[in-house]
């Protein structure tokens, strides 16, 4: 079975129902034993879903097997408790042993003797008190599980790849300095940390959603290959970090990050359910990169850069969905985990893709024309040859998408895609060759 903590399993599940939830049972807490219950009673923990440990459930139905008796220790004999016992069907026994450690040691040692019992810790979302032969087991190290590739895993640096937007305003105006890189380079670093943040709380209102999803069920808190406490931990610790970074900057870049935590937080506990907003605001966190690497360095976006930014990234944001309702179809499924979408809403979300990315390429083709373009371009023409390749790389991707070839995010996808890359060359040998010829 793999790690998991019922009290923190609860909380999270019933802050992702209802963002209120955990500050309503606190509030009516009152000090009183049942918060625990009470917390549970409003979350919606479904016992199939949680993460459990396989190598300690083989030893259990090993030890089982061979005639030995299992119990499942509590510090709290909750519904979560007995739902969760009932689903493995493996245990003989079900105790509520409440206090500290000492003390049920002692409740242990006078139920079945001392050293008379072995235990796994965390075997499911409590303790399983077993019987001494199986002790050699439960000590054995858990190598299925290595704590610190899937800590990192957690925090997803390959999504850093999006933060390198914080560089486009000084690229865009042809304003490289090595102050404007230094100052870029710190809301880099310090965005990545917030983000970091944000992407560690999303994981932890997803479990649910994310155990069912074919792919993202191997995530670290959703495999239970890190703790749900120290994912716990790891978001407010990230957010400070993150923070502390961005106040050597200034307190521009500072505000930024502050309106991005808020949107993301916003995003993870709401809008992320509802049609077509969710993807508006994928598009706007997307752009707030941007405008970030604006306020770290003083270099204004242009209304030109805003508005390609905007329609580029909301096809990007619908290709997302779009990869989602492709697995949902070939799953069997009506409607996207934990989303808004129905699979019937397929169609209308590919025509999105390639509706918001044509526009995008139009803008370019538009600002290809204008004035600012004359003063930063030796050979503006250059630019039709960007806005070429852009339409091929959208329809390509579209494409790619309704496959279901799509497993990933899609700027993720392009780094680590050759076709991809050799357009990005492609487009930064335009650039260049704009600019100097």
């Amino acid at each position: 079975m793999r790690r998991s903590d019922s009290t923190l399993e609860a909380f999270w599940t019933a802050a992702s129902a209802r963002w209120s939830a955990p500050l309503e049972v606190l509030v009516r807490r009152q000090g009183g034993p049942g918060f625990r219950k009470r917390l549970e009673a409003a979350s919606l923990v479904a016992p199939a879903r949680l993460a459990y440990r396989d190598d300690a459930l083989a030893s259990v139905s090993e030890w089982r097997r061979r005639g030995g008796r299992v119990a499942l220790v509590s510090d709290g004999q909750t519904e979560a408790t007995r739902a969760v016992a009932a689903h493995l069907d493996l245990f003989d026994e079900i105790h509520d042993i409440s206090g500290p450690k000492a003390e049920r040691d002692g409740h242990l040692d006078a139920l079945y003797g001392p050293g008379r019992y072995a235990e796994f810790e965390n075997v499911v979302p409590s303790r399983a008190a077993l019987e001494p032969d199986l002790k050699a087991a439960a000590s054995a190290p858990d190598k299925s599980l290595n704590r610190v590739p899937a800590a990192l895993r957690l925090v997803r640096p390959h999504q850093w790849l999006k933060n390198f937007l914080i560089f486009v305003p000084m690229i865009a105006a042809h304003h490289l300095t090595l102050a404007a890189f230094a100052q870029a380079l710190l809301a880099f670093i310090a965005f990545s940390l917030i983000a970091s943040s944000t992407y560690v709380l999303n994981d932890l209102l997803d479990l649910n959603a994310d155990r069912a999803h074919p792919r993202k069920r191997n995530r670290p808190l959703a495999s239970g290959a890190v703790s749900l406490a120290q994912g716990t931990v790891m978001v407010p610790a990230l957010a400070v970090a993150g923070v502390a970074i961005a106040m050597m900057s200034g307190l521009a870049l500072l505000g930024m990050l502050a309106l991005y935590f808020a949107a993301t937080t916003a995003y993870s506990f709401k809008f992320k359910r509802l049609v077509v907003i969710d993807i508006c605001m994928l598009a706007v966190l997307y752009t707030m990169r941007i405008l970030a690497g604006s306020a770290a360095t003083g270099i204004p976006s242009s209304v030109w850069l805003l508005a390609f930014s905007i329609f580029f990234f909301f096809s990007l944001a619908a290709v997302k969905r779009q990869a989602e309702l492709v697995d949902g179809i070939a799953s069997g499924l009506v409607t996207a985990h934990g989303r808004g979408y129905h699979v019937d809403d397929l169609a209308i979300v590919s025509n999105i893709v390639v509706a918001s990315g044509m526009v995008s390429v139009m803008v370019l083709a538009l600002y290809a024309n204008s004035a600012p373009v004359l003063q930063l371009y030796s050979r503006p023409e250059m630019l039709w040859g960007v806005c070429l390749i852009l339409l091929f790389w959208n329809s390509r991707i579209a494409i790619l998408t309704h496959r279901g070839e799509m497993h990933d995010d899609p700027l993720v996808f392009a780094a680590r895609d050759r076709t991809s890359q050799l357009c990005g060359l492609g487009i930064l040998a335009l650039g260049v060759a704009g600019t100097v010829l």
